[in-house]
């Protein structure tokens, strides 16, 4: 096997033609008639006994040939790629241009990475965000704190009051009927958290445990079900039980049960550097990703489509991967959300665009700055690795090749250089009556969501259309608050 001939067909795009001869193909027929004999049936012959001249008489000389090619082709064409010492990118198309018993000529049409200039990296400029933490931050931070170590208590000889965890069963009717979906039984509720329609947690408050009583409420015109929209409803409710989530106090107590400090001052002083720490990072991300933006607006090359389109299955492939560690997939995503993996990958194209520009960038500038990786830094990355996946290193030395490390950590580099030579100055810090004047009005209706979202209405969502719900969220990569307020 060989490369015969190289040739350029158009900018970045070659043909290579790759000679199988006669005995690596008749060795490859021979290893495909071996597998494939045993479920041929010939008169004459027992079941798989036939030889392989009998069974090309029958069935034609090129009966195995296609299987040999295929059996051919992955180590042919490593070999000519190999040979033609191309930077290729993307899949190969092939075409079979003769075979014959004397063996095999394919092509392989090819894209290779593109040449790129990048002028201007140097002296790039970006504004950074100061980093301020104020008080109420390391309290709300200290309030999640108290609400992870809550006490869930018994509420006994009050009724109901807003705040109240409540334990109830419940059956909706609509015209006198029952309607599917609005039953159950020892549901707890959080008086006040809004999960149900509006009206219903309220006409809880002032009933006592053990009493049966009936709420009436009118679904909204936007509910998700057609045949409930609008309509006036009754729920026959019974209160089983209330709970109250009882908060540690902000002490010393707290500190000790919650971190490794004594005193609450320096659990505070903790915190405050921690959120700090994050803000830092968030705010060096908001500056590597101006610079980003500016390198990608310098990049003159003539890409490939494939590149961007073998990106846009790489997106596609990660956000799989996500929905799986989520208990979901992509395909009952895609059901609940009502979308279709078309037009998942065209919104995802612009991204995958950016992403292959910043990568031709970077790798552009790690070559023109000479930049070089240790064999040590490059076992330090792989270190890494095998401790945040809880794998061996031999494993991921077998699972990505060294030089992919090493190109990977070349690309940080060139991060580093463009930053370290980037003009930044820091933002004027905005006053809150700025900030409140720059937020966009609030919607007076919420974005539409798939059908079964269990923040609005009283029957529990399935858990694969929740699941999506938030796979959803989680993809479009909305902030909490912004999220928050969709709810």
């Amino acid at each position: 096997m060989s490369l015969k001939e190289k040739k350029l067909l158009e900018t970045n795009k070659y043909q290579l033609s790759i000679s199988v001869e006669k005995s690596a193909f008749d060795a490859a027929v021979n290893k495909v008639y071996k597998k494939q004999a045993k479920n041929i049936t010939i008169p004459g012959f027992r079941r798989g006994k036939a030889p392989r001249a009998i069974i090309e008489k029958m069935y034609g000389k090129g009966v195995f040939y296609e299987d040999a090619v295929n059996e051919l082709l992955p180590e042919a064409y490593e070999e000519a790629a190999k040979e033609s010492e191309l930077k290729i990118v993307g899949r190969p198309e092939f075409d079979i241009d003769t075979i014959d018993e004397n063996g095999v000529m394919i092509n392989a049409v090819v894209y290779v990475r593109p040449e790129v200039k990048i002028d201007g990296y140097k002296g790039l400029e970006a504004t950074k965000t100061p980093v301020t933490v104020d008080d109420a931050e390391v309290d709300a931070e200290l309030d999640r704190v108290r609400e992870r170590n809550a006490r869930i208590m018994d509420v006994e000889g009050r009724p109901a009051s807003d705040g109240d965890i409540a334990n109830i069963d419940f059956e909706g009717f609509v015209d006198g009927k029952a309607f599917d979906g609005g039953k159950a039984e020892g549901h707890d509720l959080t008086i006040g958290s809004k999960q149900f329609i509006p009206g219903f947690e309220d006409q809880i408050i002032g009933k006592n445990v053990g009493e049966e009583f009936d709420v009436n409420v009118t679904f909204p015109e936007d509910y998700h079900a057609e045949d409930l929209k609008g309509k006036d409803a009754v729920f026959k409710v019974k209160l089983n039980s209330l709970k109250v989530k009882e908060l540690p106090e902000a002490d010393d107590e707290l500190a000790t049960m919650a971190s490794e400090f004594d005193t609450i001052a320096e659990y505070k002083a903790d915190i405050k550097a921690k959120i700090t720490e994050r803000k830092e990072r968030a705010a060096d991300g908001e500056v590597e990703n101006q610079l980003v933006d500016a390198l990608v607006d310098l990049v003159e090359a003539d890409i490939p489509e494939c590149m961007f389109d073998e990106e846009v299955e790489n997106l596609v492939r990660d956000m799989d991967s996500n929905l799986r560690m989520q208990g979901l997939d992509l395909k009952t995503y895609l059901k609940y959300t009502g979308m279709e993996l078309d037009s998942v990958k065209a919104e995802m194209r612009p991204r995958a665009v950016k992403q292959v520009k910043t990568r031709l960038a970077l790798e552009t500038i790690a070559s023109l700055e000479n930049v070089e990786v240790t064999d040590e830094e490059a076992a330090e990355e792989i270190e890494k690795i095998a401790k945040a996946y809880g794998m061996d290193t031999e494993e991921v030395k077998k699972m990505i090749p060294e030089d992919g490390i090493k190109d990977d950590i070349k690309v940080r580099k060139a991060v580093d250089l463009v930053k370290a030579e980037a003009k930044i100055t820091e933002k004027a810090p905005e006053k809150e009556a700025e900030k409140k004047e720059k937020a966009p009005a609030k919607p007076k209706t919420a974005a539409k969501k798939p059908a079964a979202k269990k923040a609005t209405t009283p029957k529990r969502a399935p858990k694969t259309a929740e699941k999506a719900e938030k796979a959803e969220e989680k993809a479009e990569e909305k902030p909490a608050e912004e999220a928050k307020d969709e709810q």
